[in-house]
């Protein structure tokens, strides 16, 4: 079947476009029928048609926000040519933030991360997760701290396939570095430090899902450079700022996938990976959920009431069975896009919420708030 696909490709581009040439590709993302590619990544992936056609010849903005100058080509998309008034012709609409490049519409959200769901290669399958919710509980019981689950949550994981993943090593790598207790400050070593650059190359440099994020926020003109995106995903996701008692205790990251206790209960915990290893450990007491996704496959998504070693969380939504690169995505892709807001996904054709708060009372970088937390919404009855 794959031979007849590229057959057909190869009659319909014709000799003018093979499957070696950028013509009618310039700027677009990861194709895997094609031998090269022609996006704002392949060069760092050493995946490059050999054809100029996407640089010199190019006089469009497609894929091309923020490079730097070149004297080859027919017009720019720097931040300088309107100076120079040799900006190309939709440089405002695609890469001006003060023109239409910085809107990011809710159909084009949904759109990506459809994209994202399908490119998660890391995800579980049905042999390598399985769960067991047991007691559904209704929203205005959520409160009651009664354990009306007699069995784990998680029945089995087959580790040995999913946990020896680069993305997932690299999680397993930077969940132990934390102390759950807000008030507490956080120091790392060189060596933890290193561990957070590790995770964030795993899954979105070394992965097509996170090229696929980055593509898509490089043409929309958010990002105008590779480095500019890791950075910022730095920055917001592990640099750390004070949640209680003027220490430098939280960040994103620990919020959100490691969990927090803060006034004697659970604070965010919104992660699946740390939820199996705490439960496994008998540090974790699964008790309910409130809500299941309507997928039949993972990823899923469940609303669960639990205690974390005697602190109690009334509803800690999280995405069961997704790859670490694509929980970290679809978090950052809301974050980015809607941040404080609800954020609409489509994953196979259902709809779910993201919502996303920002952390308003310190900043990095010029002025840029940090995450405060992102998770599953509970869905509307």
């Amino acid at each position: 079947m794959k031979v007849i696909v590229l057959l057909a490709l190869w009659m319909t581009l014709g000799d003018s476009n093979t499957l070696d040439s950028c013509q009618g590709r310039c700027g677009y993302g990861t194709d895997s029928n094609f031998s090269c590619q022609c996006n704002s990544a392949c060069e760092r992936f050493k995946d490059c048609c050999s054809a100029e056609l996407c640089k010199g010849g190019s006089t469009s903005c497609k894929g091309r926000c923020g490079e730097q100058y070149n004297s080859q080509n027919k017009c720019h998309c720097n931040s300088k040519c309107k100076q120079h008034n040799n900006c190309c012709r939709d440089y405002t609409d695609l890469c001006d933030s003060d023109g239409g490049g910085s809107v990011i519409t809710d159909a084009e959200i949904k759109s990506l991360s459809e994209a994202l769901y399908a490119l998660d290669m890391n995800k579980a399958s049905a042999s390598e997760l399985i769960i067991d919710p047991q007691a559904l509980v209704h929203n205005s019981e959520t409160n009651s701290q009664t354990d009306l689950s007699y069995r784990p949550l998680f029945r089995y994981l087959d580790e040995d396939a999913l946990f020896s993943r680069p993305t997932y090593a690299a999680l397993l790598a930077l969940l132990d570095n934390y102390q759950r207790m807000t008030g507490q400050t956080e120091d790392f070593t060189p060596e933890q430090l290193a561990e957070q650059d590790t995770f964030i190359r795993e899954t979105m440099s070394n992965t097509e899902l996170g090229r696929e994020l980055f593509y898509f926020l490089y043409t929309k003109g958010t990002y105008a450079s590779e480095e500019d995106f890791i950075w910022d995903l730095k920055m917001m996701w592990f640099g750390l700022y004070s949640r209680n008692n003027n220490k430098m205790d939280s960040s994103g990251f620990e919020h959100i996938f490691a969990g927090e206790v803060k006034g004697g209960k659970v604070s965010g915990f919104h992660n699946w990976v740390q939820f199996y290893l705490l439960e496994k450990k008998g540090l974790l007491n699964y008790y309910s959920h409130s809500f299941n996704g309507p997928w039949v496959t993972y990823p899923d998504v469940l609303g669960m009431q639990f205690k974390w070693d005697g602190y109690f969380k009334q509803v800690g939504s999280a995405v069961i069975g997704c790859s670490p690169e694509f929980d970290f995505a679809i978090y950052s892709l809301c974050y980015i896009t809607r941040p404080g807001k609800q954020c609409r996904l489509s994953l196979g054709g259902k709809e779910l919420i993201i919502q996303t708060y920002t952390w308003d009372k310190s900043f990095y970088g010029d002025g840029k708030k940090f995450i405060g937390s992102a998770f599953p919404a509970t869905p509307r009855n």
